[in-house]
């Protein structure tokens, strides 16, 4: 009897669910974030805030593991740009961040549980769910990495090494003001292991615009309605992508843009 009650007690003492390394991030980020958002900006409160960005560096190195992508350095940077909540920059994908020069190439390597986490977070923005449908929506694309908004024009079909479970691939444009034009971004995501993978590649390509397409904007910008200009736009630019995913596998410049595509997935995972 007494080894039995000795066995009862040591159950109620030990917790029914220990914190996982990647939950002890996320508390001591959202201390963080807490702190800095309270906080009056100054010198010495952006000194700390610089500490702790190199902190939670530190934590996600442990997470991630060791991490080569060949062009990029080799210590990453907590992708976060800001735990000022409110900044604009806030709530980047959490990863490790590797950029270069310029930022025309940059790359996020994080964990499965991390994206599943981010993508809920993100889910009254109306971000997707499901990882794969959120791998096809440009509101990924958008918010994981970077200030500019994000267009996508197509997505590419790469082939899936056997070393992965899930890859995608999209041609976009990037930019803080008019989104319409030649894409000449491409982004890759994969997820291999316990690892997410995400290049961004600025100036991956040259491509040209379709005239079939060209012809659906300005049909779409003649319509009387909606009357709100910015509406309106928004409703021929979705009618533009749509149309230029449709006509690209039949562009002379498209066969590069799969390859240039398929080389950006090789260069992830490569090791």
């Amino acid at each position: 009897m007494k080894s039995l009650a000795l066995l009862c007690l040591l159950v109620l003492a030990t917790p029914v669910h220990a914190a996982t390394p990647e939950q002890s991030y996320l508390d001591l980020r959202d201390r963080y974030i807490a702190k800095f958002s309270k906080a009056k900006e100054g010198e010495e409160i952006y000194k700390q805030h610089d500490a702790d960005l190199k902190e939670l560096a530190g934590v996600l190195r442990g997470l991630v593991g060791p991490v080569a992508i060949k062009g990029l350095p080799a210590e990453g940077k907590s992708n976060a740009d800001t735990l000022f909540k409110g900044d604009s920059g806030f709530g980047h994908l959490d990863g490790l961040g590797f950029a270069s020069v310029g930022d025309k190439r940059q790359a996020v390597v994080t964990t499965t549980g991390l994206l599943k986490h981010w993508l809920r977070e993100h889910r009254e923005g109306g971000m997707p769910q499901e990882i794969g449908a959120a791998f096809k929506s440009d509101r990924f694309y958008y918010q994981a990495i970077q200030d500019s908004a994000f267009a996508k024009y197509a997505e590419l079909p790469i082939a899936k090494p056997a070393s992965a479970s899930t890859v995608a691939a999209v041609l976009g444009v990037r930019g803080n003001g008019d989104l319409k034009g030649a894409p000449h971004e491409i982004d890759v995501v994969a997820i291999q292991g316990d690892k997410v993978f995400f290049l961004a590649d600025t100036d991956a390509v040259k491509t040209a615009e379709i005239p079939a397409c060209e012809k659906v904007w300005k049909q779409m910008m003649a319509k009387k309605v909606p009357e709100d200009a910015m509406a309106k736009e928004d409703l021929a630019m979705d009618a533009y992508t749509k149309c230029f995913a449709k006509e690209a596998p039949n562009q002379g410049w498209y066969p590069a843009v799969v390859k240039k595509a398929q080389s950006q997935l090789e260069l992830l995972l490569s090791r």
